[in-house]
């Protein structure tokens, strides 16, 4: 089974109600595909929705969410990388490289940098790489955002964009 990340953007914005709704209804469909819904973050916006699967492959997952309404789809495989550190994530930034890059790269330079993140109260907890290595998606905990903004332009990590958002996850539908 593969981690599969899928990206959407919603226009008008989709509600944490609408999400919900959206969730219960594709979950008719994990089985069928053998997909397995694991998280979602939502923007606090409602613009933006990441999502976390495991999946046989990326295809499984775009039959599950192929009704959805979403304005933008991008689904990618790749590897999850969890800190192990407890807390819910607060802040999702992306990153997009121009050629692949190495985990190993990018966790030395946020290591030398780790005085940045304390000082700004971040909390690294988990990243998603694309298969590619051009893609990463880190999640952060946070006061706020501009936080993880402040403290990723000071240690000069690459940033396509950072986003509050409301954490997701089987509990949250369970209950």
């Amino acid at each position: 089974m593969e981690h599969v990340i899928l990206e959407r953007e919603f226009d008008p914005p989709l509600s944490p109600d609408d999400f919900l709704a959206m969730a219960m209804d594709a979950a008719g469909c994990l089985d069928t595909y053998r997909v397995t819904w694991c998280e979602s973050l939502l923007a606090l916006k409602g613009n933006r929705l990441l999502c976390r699967f495991q999946a046989p492959d990326i295809e499984s997952v775009r039959m599950v969410v192929r009704d959805t309404q979403a304005s933008a789809k991008v689904a990618w495989s790749g590897t999850v990388h969890d800190t192990g550190r407890a807390g819910k994530a607060g802040v999702v930034v992306a990153r997009r490289f121009d050629g692949p890059i190495t985990l190993e790269e990018l966790q030395a330079r946020e290591d030398a940098h780790a005085w940045c993140l304390e000082q700004h109260q971040v909390t690294f907890l988990r990243t998603f790489f694309s298969a590619d290595r051009k893609r990463m998606i880190c999640l952060y905990q946070a006061p706020d955002a501009e936080s993880v903004r402040l403290a990723q332009r000071q240690a000069g990590m690459p940033v396509e964009n950072v986003w509050p958002c409301q954490p997701y996850d089987r509990a949250c539908l369970a209950g």
